[in-house]
This record gives C-alpha cells, sequence and structure tokens, in this order.
C-alpha cells in the first residue's frame, strides 16, 4: 500500500516538473530563437545554421530552469495534496513523514545526478557542437550584410556602407573597404550595386565607380563601369577558439590537478595565474547541482504543518521564499569562487551543510509530535 502511495504522489510531482520545465525553457527558447537571427540576418548565415545552432542551446536552457520548476512543482503538488486532505489519507493508512521524506530524499539524488550529467556533459558537448557550426559554416546569406544607412564590418577586415536600396533590391552610393594581409587596404566606391549568381556563387555587381588600392607605399586607382566583388574565402569575426564552457568536464578536472600537482597540460583556457574561472566552471557543474535536494527538502516542510493549523498560510508562503532564497544562493554563490581552492571549501561544503541542517529540522519535529502522540 504504501508502494502505490508514494509511486501516485511521485508521478503527480513528476509530471507537473516535466511539464513546467519543458513548457517554460521552450517558451524561453522561442524569445532566445528570435535573437538568435542576428545570426542569420547580420552574420549572413543560412537557416540551416540559424535552425541547429538555436536547437543546440536548448539543454543550456533546461539546465538553467531546471532549480526552479522543481522547487515550484514539488511545492504545488504538496499543497494540492493538503488543500484536498489527501495527505491526511496517507498518515491515516500508516504512512510516516519520515518515511516520506526519506523516499523524496532519495529521489532528489536521482535528479541531482541527471543535473550533474546534464551539466557536465550534455551542455558542453552541445554548446561546442553549436560553435563548430558556426565555425565550420560559411557566408550564404550576402544581402544580410548590407543595409542602408549602417556601417557593417562582420566580415574580418571588411567594411561596408549604402545610402540606400529600392524596390528593385538595387543598392545606391555604396562604400566598401577591404583590408589585405600586407596592411594595405581596397577603397571601392560605386553609384549603384546589385547582387547576382554567377555559377553556384553570389556576386555583387558594381556600377560606375572608383577603386582605391594602397599597397605599401604604392597607391593606385582606376575607374569602372562594371565590376564584379565576391564574398568567397571570407570570415566573420566569430569567436574561433573554445571556451571554458565548451571544454569537457574532464578536461577542466586535469586543468584544476594542473593548478594542484604544477603539471603542464596542453589546454585550452587554463590559466595557472587566474584559475578562478576553471574552479567557477567545475563548480556550476559538479557542486550547484547538490543544491536540488535542499529544494525538494524544503518543499517537503510543507508537510509539517496542517491546513488546518493558523500559522498554515505564513509557513507556506516563508517555504516558497526560503526556496526561492536557495535558488538564488546558488546562483550567486558562484560569485564567491576565488583563485585560492581552499578558500573555496566553505562555498563547497554549504549544500551539504544545508541538507543535513533541513534534514535535522525533519528529525526533530517529527520526533517530537510522535513522541506527544
Amino acid at each position: 500500500m504504501k508502494k502505490i502511495i508514494f509511486r501516485k504522489l511521485l508521478l503527480d510531482c513528476l509530471t507537473f516538473f516535466f511539464l513546467a520545465l519543458f513548457g517554460i525553457s521552450t517558451i524561453i527558447w522561442v524569445f532566445q530563437a528570435v535573437n538568435f537571427l542576428d545570426i542569420m540576418i547580420e552574420d549572413g548565415r543560412n537557416y540551416n545554421v540559424y535552425f541547429i545552432y538555436t536547437l543546440l542551446n536548448f539543454p543550456k536552457i533546461i539546465s538553467r530552469i531546471l532549480p526552479f520548476a522543481l522547487f515550484f512543482s514539488f511545492s504545488y503538488t504538496f499543497i494540492k495534496y493538503e488543500t484536498n486532505n489527501e495527505l491526511i489519507i496517507f498518515w491515516n493508512h500508516g504512512v510516516s513523514k519520515l518515511s516520506l521524506v526519506n523516499f523524496f530524499f532519495w529521489i532528489s539524488i536521482i535528479i541531482m545526478m541527471f543535473q550533474i550529467l546534464l551539466l557536465s556533459f550534455i551542455v558542453p558537448n552541445s554548446q561546442e557542437l553549436a560553435r563548430s557550426k558556426l565555425r565550420n559554416s560559411g557566408i550564404d546569406y550576402f544581402e544580410g550584410l548590407i543595409k542602408p544607412k549602417k556601417f557593417n564590418d562582420t566580415v574580418k577586415g571588411l567594411t561596408i556602407f549604402t545610402e540606400d536600396k529600392n524596390d528593385d533590391e538595387e543598392f545606391k552610393n555604396i562604400y566598401i573597404k577591404k583590408n589585405n594581409e600586407k596592411k594595405g587596404f581596397q577603397i571601392t566606391f560605386a553609384k549603384k550595386g546589385v547582387f547576382e549568381t554567377k555559377g553556384n556563387k553570389k556576386v555583387l555587381v558594381l556600377y560606375d565607380g572608383k577603386t582605391l588600392t594602397q599597397n605599401g607605399e604604392n597607391i593606385t586607382n582606376f575607374d569602372f563601369s562594371k565590376s564584379d566583388f565576391g564574398f568567397t574565402n571570407m570570415d566573420s569575426h566569430l569567436v574561433t577558439h573554445k571556451k571554458i564552457q565548451e571544454q569537457s568536464t574532464i578536461l577542466l578536472i586535469k586543468c584544476m590537478e594542473s593548478f594542484l600537482e604544477k603539471k603542464n597540460y596542453k589546454i585550452i583556457n587554463c590559466n595557472k595565474s587566474f584559475p578562478r574561472n576553471i574552479y567557477k566552471e567545475i563548480f556550476k557543474r559538479l557542486i550547484s547541482p547538490f543544491y536540488l535536494p535542499v529544494l525538494i527538502l524544503i518543499s517537503l516542510l510543507l508537510i509539517l504543518t496542517s491546513k488546518e493549523n493558523l500559522k498554515y498560510n505564513k509557513n507556506k508562503f516563508s517555504i516558497f521564499f526560503l526556496g526561492f532564497g536557495i535558488i538564488i544562493l546558488s546562483e550567486s554563490s558562484l560569485g564567491y569562487i576565488t583563485n585560492n581552492l581552499i578558500k573555496n571549501i566553505s562555498i563547497l561544503i554549504l549544500p551539504i551543510i544545508l541538507t543535513l541542517i533541513i534534514y535535522s529540522i525533519f528529525f526533530y519535529k517529527l520526533k517530537i509530535s510522535t513522541n506527544k502522540f
């Protein structure tokens, strides 16, 4: 009987949790996808790159929303059960509150392990795949590079400006500056320009213009009535090196070992003189998930007070504020990570201390109520 009751309560909690998690994450993903339109429009990327890049950012959104969705879902479910007098039925069937707390504590450990897996492996890999997709993609949507009355320097070494664009997709009074590898430059003015497809390539065809070329100390210029300007072999200002957030967890741990054991590892962004960023990333992936059991235990504090108690509403709001405070603490504690690993120990063990404190409250409260009975 007890297994059936626990299973039913757990199913309701997890159902609401997954609905809240994916619902909120999807809404945020849609808003973020709108912002990512700049990748395609401003940077000249095609729709395929845009879609894959935005899709690969979904695991990161889920990992950020998960603590809030977890606490809100479990708290809401316990309040709903108490309001509908279902918890009283549990207690009348011999279900002890402490056994319920122990059951959900072990469930929280499983959810915590899932969050560690998500933050340590899935999110870094998806971020690296997204970045790789951008690195390996070319500039396909060239029309997006030119906007009237706006300088565009998205392409490395190239600045483009046009005064106007008419309904026939013709650009008026175009200015193009292109830097070359020999510290020279080429400046082109044209009265009109239009994109045309020649073969499999997009070419900007310029009409009635002049080109000024500086190469070392030599400066040349020539007029033209028609000239083709190609965009082949051009890169954007996209960051090509791996960020710390995209590094694998194993490499980050090896980097931390190099700080402690003074070993040399060829790891990107492994800065021995400033290890704080490495510590912060490891903390976010491996330590911050330990706050999830704390959040579930806090939501379980709702079962200690019956709705008939005059202090029930007050306790309910206090528990909500406490839970949101723990979520804020888990995020803000990253800012207190220092370059000294020993000084960071207090931050590392804080979620474990909080778990022990809250569990002690359950043990104390329930032991007193049992003795009174």
